[in-house]
């Protein structure tokens, strides 16, 4: 995989019990690292879902292999403080590229 299209500098975070002072646990989403990727132009769709309509926003991004992504997480991206959630972590045949299948999280 070339570095060139890896330009943007994104947070991975994980959903994540964490013990209170209370002797309870709270969820919480902590950051597991931060990477470069590719994120491609997001495409917009209209889904129905309990007979209203919900605006999904889907990208497709790519970053180098890693063995601890999985559904569920959140990928941020610095600059423009974007948050998508992963859907599905997809590795290559290669196995030099790990596309992660998105979709927006509306108010992280």
């Amino acid at each position: 995989m070339r570095a060139g299209p890896l330009r943007h500098r994104c947070r991975l975070s994980k959903y994540e019990r964490v013990q209170n002072n209370t002797g309870g646990y709270d969820q919480v989403w902590v950051p597991v690292g931060e990477v470069w990727a590719e994120i491609t132009l997001p495409t917009g769709r209209v889904t129905p879902v309990a007979e209203q309509l919900e605006a999904v926003v889907s990208a497709e991004i790519r970053i180098r292999p890693r063995a601890d992504v999985a559904a569920g997480w959140r990928v941020t991206d610095k600059r423009t403080g974007v948050t998508y959630k992963v859907e599905a972590p997809l590795l290559n045949n290669e196995r030099d590229l790990l596309r992660l299948l998105c979709s927006s999280v509306p108010n992280p």
